[in-house]
């Protein structure tokens, strides 16, 4: 009887094999991902010397003119006997919110840019929220035009205007100012985010740039045609810019301040809600 030889097995002791879980990675937060965001915008504005410089120089070129060229026609005081002088004191806050839309309207360029270039997918990959590339570059153009409106009150105060109003009315005619800066930029945020190109993104605001000149900014209401009369009163900038006049010269605003406060709340409400609708869809694509 044969036996089947029967090859004696060698059993490897098991290794004790741990399985670790993979954890999720920690992205950025939502302040740290607005400072990445806002020092990006901000370093490329500075680095886009044209538009920086069309920042400064606009608005002052502006002044200049309306003051020296145009100020010597306009009866601002009721009396037909206005000054350069008195005249800047009356277009100094017209010119510089004007300013701002022009300096505002670079935001929605750079904005659609990221939009349509690719930018916003790669974005998709890294653990940063989406929206702070919005608010960086809301903040970096918030910095561009307050630079600007910074040196437009030097330019004035170089060239005769002066003003009795004390630090409280000066703080409150630049903030009300400063919130319309905010205003214009995050509407034109927002009109290069749903823009397709970023000619057409600095197409759409066109209208808004224009209201500054259909106002009290330049000339009294009451000399326009009565049937232009009606839309300068009541459009958002106559009460914006009245408000800001009278503080800035020593003078009540009365309800205009608060008039323009409103308008001012009601653009940044519907420009939010836009880009709260309107962000994921795009951002999702």
């Amino acid at each position: 009887m044969t036996k089947t030889a029967t090859r004696p097995t060698s059993r490897v002791p098991a290794r004790n094999i741990e399985t670790h879980s993979a954890e999720p990675m920690s992205g950025a937060n939502f302040v740290t991902g607005l400072i990445v965001f806002s020092v990006r915008s901000l370093k490329h504005s500075f680095r886009d010397a044209e538009s920086l410089l069309m920042a400064v120089i606009l608005p002052i070129m502006l002044m200049l003119i309306f003051t020296y060229v145009m100020g010597g026609a306009m009866d601002v005081t009721g009396d037909g006997a206005t000054s350069s002088a008195q005249y800047l004191s009356y277009v100094l806050p017209a010119i510089v919110v004007t300013a701002a839309g022009f300096g505002a309207s670079y935001t929605a360029v750079v904005v659609s840019n990221d939009m349509t270039t690719g930018f916003m997918n790669r974005l998709r990959t890294m653990p940063f929220p989406s929206v702070t590339v919005l608010l960086g570059h809301t903040v970096s153009s918030m910095v561009r035009n307050l630079m600007a409106t910074a040196v437009v009150f030097a330019v004035a105060l170089a060239v005769g205007f002066r003003t009795d109003a004390s630090a409280a009315q000066l703080a409150g005619s630049v903030g009300l100012v400063a919130l319309w800066i905010l205003v214009i930029t995050v509407v034109f945020a927002v009109l290069g985010m749903v823009a397709g190109s970023a000619e057409s993104a600095s197409g759409y605001g066109f209208m808004l740039l224009f209201l500054p000149y259909v106002s009290s900014g330049f000339a009294p209401v009451e000399s326009m045609p009565n049937w232009l009369q009606g839309f300068a009163q009541h459009q958002p900038m106559t009460p914006i810019i009245d408000a800001s006049r009278a503080s800035l010269n020593g003078e009540t605003p009365g309800n205009e301040w608060w008039i323009g406060i409103l308008w001012c709340t009601g653009f940044v409400v519907l420009a939010v809600w836009m880009a709260a609708v309107l962000f994921p869809k795009k951002v999702a694509r």
